[in-house]
């Protein structure tokens, strides 16, 4: 992929297709297009089991007809594809009902610088030398103990693409970027009980992956410690979240303080901006320009600059979540987040997961959530989980078949600390956290 030959290509595509929505009346229009390139390899037992090579484009319009919006997309990008996607996207709208909340953002949110965010750093990995690293990695998962009996596989995964935005206020970009991950799950049997567990490494460079040897070891010893699991008593204890699942716990944050959730009414912190949500040592922001992480973004979805937010200050709730619709329906401004936030991170104590346990002395470590019991409403909150007793500020044995429950309401006043050891394989950066109280159901 000739990376900015392509990207001057594929902006000039957009623009003439803006020009074509004007051409065919529409007052405003928006398009985003992508072409995305990858490679995946699966190996199991030894042997591989598959290899894929990904190629894939899409193309999305959006047009107004004053306040009538209407959409359309197609998969050809030839130009005569592309025309006829404008006229089903302009037919669309002209038959559409008026929405006084739809249309452009204001032009002068628009990005109109560019940083080089440094996330586009091409793996030229062939199919054998993948499928060689997918072996090594479950193989390393494989001898690592006798009680690791079969395996779900490791997979080697490698993707580039550029995405590209442009909008009739006279807004055009396209950046290029590149997401690789390295993974492995295996199954452990000891006296009849059987566990599984994984573990995986993704990042914009492939310098930067753990090594496939690394992370095979990490599955095979996440599973071997989950062997021998028992139930508990139903009872009321401390919890620490482990990092690679706290981040559900900002999740729900923020979907609760997003504009579709406040305009719907159907949220848990409706009216509580400028309020305490949080201990005061709690500060959770927002860094979209961090280099090479994988949640940054120069703009969102509608091209509107991002910039570091402060969305939890001393634990006070500074900011909802908006696109330019929702603020709209709340009669405020669009805050830049109409695809979501890009790098949340929450400030870190300095403990690591082993002084956290110490600070807890008895409760549960969970290490793994099962279903989707939050109700987003209420807060109401009840999780199948499982991970480790712990007593003395010493692991002591696993945990199966147990459910905790709390309100989110209560569980983010709760928070005792944050640790250090932050996760950062994803959009939201944090580490394990410590919650005073919740209640576990078991036996």
């Amino acid at each position: 992929m000739q990376t900015q030959e392509e990207i001057s290509r594929l902006e000039m595509t957009i623009h003439d297709l803006l020009l074509e929505a004007k051409k065919q009346g529409a007052s405003a229009a928006d398009a985003g297009l992508s072409i995305d390139t990858g490679l995946s390899v699966n190996a199991r037992l030894g042997d591989v089991e598959t290899v894929e090579h990904h190629c894939s484009q899409g193309l999305g319009v959006t047009v107004y007809f004053g306040q009538q919006k209407g959409s359309a997309s197609s998969t050809d990008l030839s130009a005569q594809s592309i025309k006829e996607t404008v006229t089903a996207a302009c037919t669309i709208a002209r038959y559409a009902s008026e929405d006084p909340y739809a249309g452009l953002p204001e032009s002068e949110m628009l990005a109109t610088e560019f940083k080089d965010l440094g996330l586009y750093h091409p793996w030229n990995i062939s199919a054998k030398d993948a499928i060689e690293l997918a072996i090594s990695c479950e193989d390393s998962a494989r001898q690592y103990h006798a009680d690791i009996s079969n395996s779900e596989g490791a997979s080697v995964d490698t993707y580039q693409g550029i995405r590209i935005f442009g909008n009739s206020l006279g807004f055009l970009n396209g950046y290029a970027s590149t997401r690789h991950s390295i993974s492995c799950s295996v199954i452990g049997d000891r006296d009849g009980n059987m566990e599984r567990d994984y573990w995986y490494s993704v990042a914009r460079n492939a310098d930067a992956l753990e090594s496939a040897e690394f992370i095979g070891k990490k599955a095979a010893q996440r599973t071997i410690q989950r062997l021998g699991g028992r139930s508990l008593s139903t009872r009321k204890s401390p919890i620490i979240y482990s990092a690679e699942i706290a981040s559900g716990l900002l999740s729900s944050l923020l979907g609760a303080i997003s504009g579709g959730s406040l305009y719907r009414k159907s949220s848990f912190l409706l009216d509580s901006l400028d309020t305490q949500i949080f201990p005061d040592f709690i500060n959770i922001f927002e860094q979209p320009h961090l280099p090479g992480a994988l949640g940054s973004a120069c703009y969102d979805a509608e091209g509107i600059s991002t910039k570091a937010n402060k969305i939890v200050t001393d634990g006070i709730l500074n900011t909802y979540l908006l696109s330019t619709y929702s603020a709209r329906k709340l009669a405020m401004k669009s805050t830049g987040h109409a695809a979501g936030v890009h790098n949340l991170c929450i400030n870190s104590g300095n403990q690591d997961l082993a002084q956290l346990l110490k600070t807890m002395d008895t409760g549960l470590l969970v290490t793994e959530l099962m279903g989707q019991g939050v109700n987003p409403v209420t807060g109401d909150y009840s999780r199948g989980a499982s991970g480790f007793w712990v007593e003395q500020g010493e692991i002591q044995y696993p945990v199966q078949e147990i459910t905790i429950a709390g309100n989110l309401k209560d569980m983010y006043q709760q928070i005792l600390a944050v640790g250090n050891d932050i996760d950062e394989r994803g959009n939201i950066r944090t580490g394990s956290i410590l919650i005073e109280e919740m209640a576990i159901a078991g036996e």
